[in-house]
């Protein structure tokens, strides 16, 4: 018996729209949700202390950056998403363009969008590190003993997923940082911190001032 089936170029899935090219164009879904945040901040603002603006910041646009980012923050949209974050933190800080945003970022500890997707992808493979595959070898000791192995996968897709790029990204991290990846809370704190120190714009900012 045949059964016709109808294509399906896009769905839902834990409230993330996937498409069948995995470009994850759904992210003009958080644009709209960001832009009302952005609003909304802007409109409060003279009746907000600043600590309650940070309050409503993490209520309304963190939720929003966080969910979901480990399988979309390294795709090309999340630039587009990066301008409404700092878009808001300037409002958040009456600043104009020429301020730092790295600065305004740490007064308010705050993660740039790349900066929280790269930790929210690190405590993924804190969290679940059975899923992971170290490069130890027995009785050799070598400064990569303790990398996560890399598959010789060259499909861009698969690279950009969350166990290529998490291994890629967790194999640059600073080995002071990474020796601690057996202690959960601590890992998490030193994570945190050293992020929240260094902001980066993208993943190229941060292979590069962690190069191996």
């Amino acid at each position: 018996m045949e059964t016709n089936t109808t294509p399906i170029h896009s769905t839902k899935f834990l409230g993330l729209t996937i498409d069948t090219s995995l470009s994850w164009k759904y992210i003009e879904e958080i644009k709209s949700k960001l832009n009302k945040a952005c609003y909304a901040i802007q409109s409060f603002k003279p009746f907000m202390s600043l600590e309650v603006l940070k309050m409503t910041y993490f209520s309304y646009v963190h939720s929003v950056l966080s969910y979901g980012i480990i399988f979309w923050g390294n795709s090309s949209y999340s630039k587009n998403i990066l301008k409404f974050q700092i878009r808001i933190i300037w409002v958040i800080m009456s600043s104009v363009r020429r301020d730092s945003c790295h600065e305004l970022f740490r007064q308010l500890n705050i993660l740039l969008l790349h900066s929280q997707y790269i930790v929210s992808l690190l405590l993924f493979i804190i969290k679940n590190g059975d899923h992971f595959l170290s490069n130890e070898i027995r009785d050799i000791n070598t400064r990569y003993n303790f990398h996560l192995h890399l598959s010789l996968e060259n499909l861009t897709l698969y690279q950009k997923g969350v166990f290529f790029a998490g291994s890629w990204i967790f194999n640059h991290l600073l080995s002071i940082i990474k020796d601690l990846s057996n202690y959960g809370k601590c890992f998490k704190t030193a994570v945190k911190r050293y992020f929240l120190g260094i902001s980066f714009y993208s993943l190229v900012e941060y292979f590069n001032q962690n190069l191996l």
